[in-house]
């Protein structure tokens, strides 16, 4: 009985590591945002675990961010992902016009 335990349990764990993803350093999919009035840009398959700051702002912040990556998205208010003004979003999360954001960092 106890050998039988055990061997369910070294199964049980080389099944649970080899069912894990690596990383591949990239989210996949399309991160969406609004610049303006009906303007819709995003990211396509963005970089994971770095900190990008997002193009095509112009003078004020996106808004209304759509999260169609495999990964989760933090945004921020601020630039260079400072500051306290933060939201995370989960994989297919859609955020209205009231989110601002200017930088994203992914899971």
């Amino acid at each position: 009985m106890r050998l039988r335990n055990a061997v369910l349990a070294s199964a049980s764990a080389i099944a649970l590591v080899l069912a894990v993803p690596t990383s591949a350093g990239a989210a996949t999919g399309d991160f969406l945002y609004k610049v303006g009035p009906g303007v819709l840009t995003g990211l396509a398959d963005p970089e994971s675990r770095v900190c990008i700051d997002l193009p095509e702002l112009g003078n004020g912040p996106a808004f209304a961010p759509e999260n169609l990556t495999s990964s989760t998205a933090t945004v921020f208010l601020d630039a260079h992902c400072d500051g306290d003004v933060f939201y995370v979003m989960t994989p297919g999360k859609k955020l209205g016009d009231r989110l601002k954001l200017r930088s994203v960092v992914f899971s």
